[in-house]
């Protein structure tokens, strides 16, 4: 498989899951989750993938400053209804790398590594403003962070070209084109933007994040 080149470029997404190291999975726990992990698990590469994989960093880079994030160890409470918009890709995504899952997520052993019932959903649309919530589990430290793809517009004449599409007539020579322009807008945001405070806003909702590391 091949991905775009500036893949490789994209921050990387480092932290610790307990129930990895109890089975061997990884070396003290310890894995890495790169962009093109979210894009095998989507099946593409858009801005709302994109958004979904900086807000977990955010999130995670906020509530973890001086150590590695723990997965399984944290919730995630979507702003919107599961089946809203995009709500439902942002949540695997969230999912991947934080390790938070449905009912239907994994039940833990004994009384530990449990990550069903980790993430959950809004019951009404546009709860928190939007933005998605995160919390710790060990101490209670929770953050909530809303990303604006805005911030990165498409190109202006990706307009003809996505009405083309639209309506199933596109030319190879328009597709070509309009997949170059979708990827750099992606790749923008993404490396242009990862650590843009007017892009990715995270509001601390309960500073009791552990510096302990």
């Amino acid at each position: 498989m091949t991905f775009p080149d500036f893949f490789e470029d994209v921050p990387v997404i480092r932290l610790r899951d307990p129930l990895a190291q109890l089975l061997g999975s990884a070396t003290e726990g310890i894995m890495e989750y790169r962009y093109a992990d979210a894009v095998r698990l989507t099946g593409h590469s858009c801005p709302t993938v994109a958004g979904a994989f900086l807000t977990a960093r955010a999130a995670l880079n906020s509530l973890y400053p001086d150590t590695l994030p723990e997965r399984g160890s944290i919730t995630v409470r979507m702003p919107s209804l599961e089946d809203e918009g995009t709500t439902g890709v942002v949540a695997q995504v969230l999912a991947l790398l934080t390790g938070a899952a449905a009912q239907g997520g994994f039940k833990g052993i004994g009384d530990r590594f449990a990550r069903n019932g980790l993430l959950s959903f809004a019951k009404r649309s546009g709860e928190n403003n939007g933005a998605v919530r995160f919390e710790r589990l060990d101490t209670g430290a929770s953050v909530a962070v809303v990303v604006d793809a805005g911030k990165v517009p498409a190109d202006t004449s990706q307009r003809e070209r996505l009405q083309a599409i639209l309506q199933n007539r596109e030319t190879p020579k328009q597709q070509i084109e309009f997949a170059r322009l979708w990827q750099e807008r992606v790749r923008r945001m993404l490396l242009e933007h990862a650590d843009d405070t007017t892009m990715i806003r995270v509001v601390t909702l309960n500073d009791t994040i552990s510096r302990d590391g």
